[in-house]
């Protein structure tokens, strides 16, 4: 996808107006975009506006049109914002373009409360991240588990909760098989392997006992992993939170929305027709329980045999014009090779990050391109939230 006006238009529906409910293209704040050779210009409507808005939006804007430009593998010199006096002019919902968003309330401001009005967050977790897919086998605990590894890497402080309590994935590919759990007065004290804090039902039940839960169950089971482990005991506070969630649209995903207030959601999916299909139910579902959507990954984008040749096996590029589509975010491509797949068996997450051989080299690259990603919309989503204040660094 090309990266011009078009697409610095679509990076600019994920930043919030500041006082009108909804984002500033749709509020009809944007006046003008330009762009050329690497030099971006936005133009904005900021009537009534005091300068701490001013300063926060003309920042979120800057860090959007970057973020557009990084998942696009454009290089960007530099970004000028131009506030106005002139007022925005509201878009009506007739001249909405797909999957753009249109004026009017909030989500959950009017009418009934929104599933997770009463949700919390967890003391001492700055951001929780939850990672679903509308299907299963779509790599959803692999994409978990690398990113909570890539993120501990930059010196994030991470946890990974295995929330597939039917399918537990993470005993096997965080190699938790030697490991027991340790409980402290009510709590249960997390696994630390991989630099990341990881608890998953896999390891409070026995290995090959199917768990045959019905809806209460199920919630009580996901409603204890939350709640009564020790997230922030030890080392302290967590700055992430990564939720591997079951596939598809049941009760685990409800009950997540009603407890835990959310950063956002990733969606994984493959890039064949038969996986988007689900994939968008994941995507309105997150929406309908009105969790903020970070973005899409395609996963097994692409196969690398071990001659280095890529082979195209499912269709490079469907997940992405899905995101397109559906006006999210695309937060990046993953490959799949015999050395991905011979990890996620062993347990060995960090070697995926640490192999810097040309067999391995395009999976680090797109694994580091994904953490990125996911810091920069998870930064975005909290300033837009309200949980996080804008800030600017001075080098």
């Amino acid at each position: 996808m090309p990266f011009d006006k078009d697409t610095i238009r679509l990076a600019l529906t994920r930043v919030a107006h500041p006082t009108l409910g909804t984002d500033i293209v749709s509020a009809g704040a944007v006046s003008k975009i330009a762009y050329c050779d690497g030099y971006a210009s936005v133009r904005l409507a900021a009537a009534g506006l005091h300068d701490d808005q001013r300063r926060g939006l003309t920042q979120q804007v800057t860090a959007a049109v970057r973020l557009g430009a990084h998942q696009n593998n454009e290089p960007l010199h530099d970004v000028h914002v131009e506030l106005t006096d002139d007022k925005p002019q509201m878009l009506p919902a007739s001249e909405a373009k797909p999957g753009q968003a249109v004026a009017g309330p909030p989500a959950g401001r009017a009418g009934a409360p929104a599933p997770g009005a009463q949700a919390t967050g967890i003391p001492g977790v700055k951001h929780i991240i939850a990672v679903g897919a509308g299907k299963g086998g779509v790599g959803k605990s692999t994409v978990s588990v690398n990113l909570a590894v890539g993120l501990a890497r930059r010196g994030h402080r991470v946890g990974l909760m295995d929330g597939d309590i039917y399918g537990p994935s993470l005993p096997t590919m965080l190699g938790l098989g030697a490991l027991d759990p340790v409980v402290t007065g009510n709590k249960i004290e997390p696994f630390f392997v991989h630099g990341v804090r990881a608890m998953t039902i896999g390891k409070l039940v026995e290995p090959e006992k199917p768990l045959i839960w019905r809806g209460p169950m199920a919630h009580g089971a996901f409603k204890q992993l939350v709640e009564q482990t020790n997230w922030t005991g030890g080392p302290g506070e967590l700055d992430y939170l990564i939720i591997d969630l079951p596939p598809g649209t049941g009760d685990v995903s409800l009950t997540l929305a009603q407890i835990l207030r959310l950063t956002g959601a990733i969606v994984v999916c493959t890039p064949q027709k038969v996986a988007q299909d689900d994939a968008v139910r994941a995507v309105r579902m997150f929406q309908q329980l009105h969790i903020e959507v970070l973005g899409v990954v395609e996963n097994m984008s692409f196969f690398i045999g071990d001659d280095g040749k890529e082979y195209d096996i499912f269709g490079r590029g469907g997940a992405q014009m899905m995101a397109q589509r559906l006006g999210v975010p695309f937060l990046g491509a993953l490959p799949i090779n015999m050395a991905l797949r011979e990890r996620s068996d062993s347990g060995d997450p960090t070697g995926n990050f640490e192999d810097k051989t040309p067999r391995n080299a395009p999976t680090s690259e797109a694994l580091e391109k994904l953490v990125t990603s996911v810091e920069a919309q998870a930064a975005l989503a909290a300033i837009r939230s309200g949980q996080m204040t804008p800030s600017l660094k001075i080098l």
